[in-house]
C-alpha cells in the first residue's frame, strides 16, 4: 500500500472512530478493506483510496469505518467482570436502589451482542431477588451491520460454545437449523442503539453501569481521556465502570479511581455525580422479563 494511502485511511479511521492505527498494523487495513473495495465494484485499495478522495460518499466511508471498527466478542468474555458484577455491583445495587427500584446498564462498543446478552442472561438468574425492579439494558456501537447482527440474537455453533455455559444455551437459546437464536425474553431485555463514542454522550442519559471493555486500547491518550471524562458525566454518583483488563484510567483522567480490591472496576473520584437526568426505561427494558421469571 502506497504511503500516502495508508495516512488517508489513517486519518479518516481517527477522525471518524477515533482509532489509532499504527504503520505495522497495515495488513488489518488490507484484509479488512477488500471486501469493502469488492462491493464498491473496485479492483483493489488503491481505487478505494482514490474513491474516497473523489466520490466523497458518506456511505463509502461508513463502510470503510464500519469494516475497520467491528470487533470480535464472545459471552461472558474474560468470565471475572460479569462475577464481579454478580457479586459485588449488583448486590450493592439492589441496596442503594430501593427507593426507586431501577438500574441503568449501558454496553459501550457492544459488537454483535454477546455482552448485553450475557447481562441478561445472569440477571435473569437472578430474577427473584429482582422481582419488581425495573432494569434496562442500552447497548450501543458505531456499526449498523453489526447491531443488526446483535437485534436478531442468532449465533453460530462457534459463537456459542465460546465462554457460554452449556445450561444457558438450553434454557436461553432455541436451535435454528445450523445456528442458534436466542429466546425472545432475553432479546428484549436489551435496546440497541448507533451511537459513536466520539460524539456528544449526554443524550443517552444517566447510568448506574458502564462496561467500556476493551475500547480504549484502540485510541490515543487524549481520546481515551475525552471518552472517560464524558462518561464520568453520565455515570451515578456511586455507579462503577468496568474496563478491559489491559486498559486503566490511571494516567489519563483524574474522573475515576480503582474500587478497592476489584482489579477493571472503577467509580468516580470526587463524590457526588454530575449525571444528567435520567431517562426513564422503556417498554423494552427488563421489567416484563423479571415478572416472568419471577411467576414462572
Amino acid at each position: 500500500m502506497k504511503a500516502d494511502d495508508f495516512n488517508m485511511f489513517q486519518s479518516l479511521l481517527k477522525q471518524r472512530s477515533g482509532l489509532v492505527l499504527s504503520r505495522d498494523k497495515a495488513y488489518l487495513l488490507e484484509s479488512r478493506l477488500m471486501p469493502v473495495a469488492r462491493k464498491w465494484s473496485l479492483r483493489g485499495l488503491d481505487e478505494l483510496a482514490q474513491a474516497v478522495r473523489t466520490k466523497k460518499d458518506e456511505r463509502l466511508v461508513k463502510d470503510i469505518t464500519e469494516a475497520m471498527t467491528t470487533n470480535e466478542s464472545s459471552f461472558f468474555r474474560d468470565t471475572k467482570p460479569f462475577e464481579q458484577f454478580r457479586t459485588f455491583t449488583l448486590p450493592a445495587l439492589l441496596k442503594g436502589r430501593t427507593a426507586n427500584r431501577k438500574i441503568r446498564i449501558w454496553s459501550a462498543a457492544c459488537s454483535s451482542g454477546q455482552e448485553p446478552y450475557s447481562l441478561s442472561m445472569l440477571l435473569k438468574e437472578e430474577g427473584a431477588k429482582l422481582s419488581g425492579w425495573s432494569i434496562e439494558i442500552v447497548a450501543t456501537d458505531i456499526s449498523s451491520e453489526i447491531l443488526a447482527k446483535a437485534k436478531a440474537g442468532v449465533y453460530t455453533q462457534f459463537e456459542v460454545q465460546r465462554g457460554l455455559p452449556i445450561t444457558h444455551l438450553v434454557k436461553y437459546f432455541r436451535q435454528r437449523s445450523d445456528k442458534w437464536e436466542l429466546t425472545p425474553d432475553i432479546r428484549s431485555m436489551v435496546t440497541f442503539r448507533e451511537f459513536n463514542l466520539l460524539e456528544d454522550l449526554r443524550p443517552l442519559g444517566q447510568f448506574d453501569v458502564i462496561f467500556c471493555r476493551n475500547v480504549l486500547i484502540y485510541f490515543d491518550q487524549p481520546t481515551k481521556t475525552r471518552v472517560l471524562e464524558g462518561m464520568s458525566r453520565l455515570l451515578a454518583s456511586d455507579g462503577v465502570l468496568f474496563l478491559g483488563g489491559a486498559e486503566t484510567v490511571l494516567g489519563i483522567t483524574d474522573k475515576f479511581k480503582p474500587v478497592d480490591g476489584q482489579r477493571g472496576v472503577y467509580q468516580l473520584s470526587g463524590g457526588a455525580g454530575t449525571a444528567t437526568t435520567p431517562v426513564r426505561p422503556t417498554s423494552t427494558g427488563f421489567s416484563a422479563g423479571l415478572r416472568s421469571v419471577a411467576t414462572g
